[in-house]
């Protein structure tokens, strides 16, 4: 049948008083020419039955991991080898007097092969990666790093099964060749081989997840992508920051998750107080700062053991500087436990402490060191400043001051 038509369409081209290499030559290429346009149509005709049969089965059916097929066109992909597969077949019907054009052709047809199956890989490695992006795993495990260098792979073969057809050379020989130049190629994809080692770290420690809260350099904000060379972090204020990914290996930053999985986040803020409103305190102030509920019990037993201490030592009294005394800033401390202690937005299994840090130009820090229940950012924020709005207002009822610079 093949035969037929050719001898058709030479029979056309001398009849249009052409040589006879010429017609025959034009003859053979109509020939090829109509058997492409077939593949053609045969893989429009494939990708119509498919759309209304296997696309409506799969559609159908109650799982959404085979949808993900056919958003990424596997099998469209796969209709693509139709015109290959036909060329492929007759292409010795269609060019016999031709030897060299035919190998070129089907050469070029090796090479069209080569790129529909690295498409239709590169289809199914995007396919299996949004199927496991599907599962809560993927946010403790991602692999885009890992994709993307299988992607890699699948282009660099590609590239070496090309170039074997081009050069005519067997793909050992090339291999062999690339040795040569590998300083070179290590020198042009150290960034990419840093960043999947860096990945893999990353991964292997557990060291970052999808939507972790990180603080290194200028990004402060939820990860939102790690792939190869990069990760991607959304700051506070919405900006993205890019990070390269060997950073997070070879330089420390913060990962927040710690905190986030923990039974509370803490609160770790300090008030500078006054040191010349320090001072021991009177018998007035005493009896002032026990109509203070938090600290009436406490400043009663505080002041019998300082009593029996006294007696005991046989302490004269009468100078205020012997003996043991209490200080409106130690009653004040013993206030903000109690007051630490009696707040429900606190865990109290955790630790909670009020102390003295180092004094300096700013007079004496007591730091606040709790830990509060709720860890979501804007909530843990409003009780942190609730805490610290009593306390600033409660120094002046034990007779202190905050620092405030003039």
């Amino acid at each position: 049948m093949i035969d037929r038509y050719i001898d058709f369409l030479y029979g056309i081209c001398k009849s249009m008083h052409l040589g006879e290499t010429t017609s025959l030559g034009l003859a053979e290429g109509l020939a090829f020419a109509s058997l492409v346009i077939v593949g053609l149509l045969l893989y429009v005709l494939a990708r119509f039955i498919i759309s209304k049969t296997v696309h409506v089965l799969i559609k159908k059916t109650p799982s959404t991991y085979d949808d993900l097929l056919i958003k990424n066109k596997v099998f469209v992909r796969i209709c693509l080898l139709i015109p290959a597969i036909l060329v492929k077949y007759y292409i010795d019907d269609v060019m016999p007097d031709f030897p060299e054009t035919e190998a070129i052709l089907i050469k070029a047809t090796k090479i069209y092969e080569i790129a529909v199956y690295a498409s239709i890989l590169m289809a199914l490695v995007n396919t299996a990666h949004e199927l496991y992006n599907s599962f809560e795993t993927s946010k403790l495990k991602p692999i885009e790093g890992l994709v993307q260098v299988i992607k890699g792979v699948i282009i660099a073969v590609s590239v070496l099964l090309i170039t074997t057809f081009l050069l005519g050379k067997s793909l050992s020989s090339i291999i062999i060749g690339l040795g040569t130049i590998s300083a070179v190629l290590m020198l042009i994809f150290q960034d990419s081989i840093k960043g999947f080692v860096g990945s893999i770290q990353l991964s292997i420690n557990d060291m970052l997840r999808i939507d972790d809260w990180i603080a290194v350099g200028p990004a402060d904000g939820i990860v939102k992508e790690i792939n190869l060379t990069t990760v991607k972090v959304q700051n506070w204020d919405n900006t993205i920051t890019t990070i390269p990914t060997y950073t997070l290996v070879s330089s420390p930053f913060t990962n927040w998750r710690g905190m986030e999985e923990s039974d509370g986040r803490r609160i770790a803020r300090s008030i500078n107080i006054d040191v010349n409103t320090i001072r021991y305190c009177t018998p007035e102030m005493l009896e002032k700062y026990k109509h203070y509920a938090l600290v009436q019990d406490y400043i009663t037993k505080k002041e019998e053991d300082i009593s029996e201490y006294n007696k005991a030592n046989r302490v004269d009294t009468s100078e205020v500087m012997n003996g043991r005394q209490q200080t409106n800033l130690g009653i004040f401390r013993a206030y903000i436990k109690a007051y630490l202690s009696n707040n429900p937005n606190l865990n109290h299994n955790m630790m909670m402490m009020v102390r003295q840090l180092q004094p300096n130009e700013f007079g004496v820090p007591l730091q606040i060191y709790a830990f509060c229940n709720e860890k979501e950012w804007i909530h843990y924020e409003e009780i942190q400043s609730d805490i610290f709005d009593h306390i600033l207002s409660a120094a002046p009822m034990f007779d202190l001051k905050i620092y405030q610079k003039h």
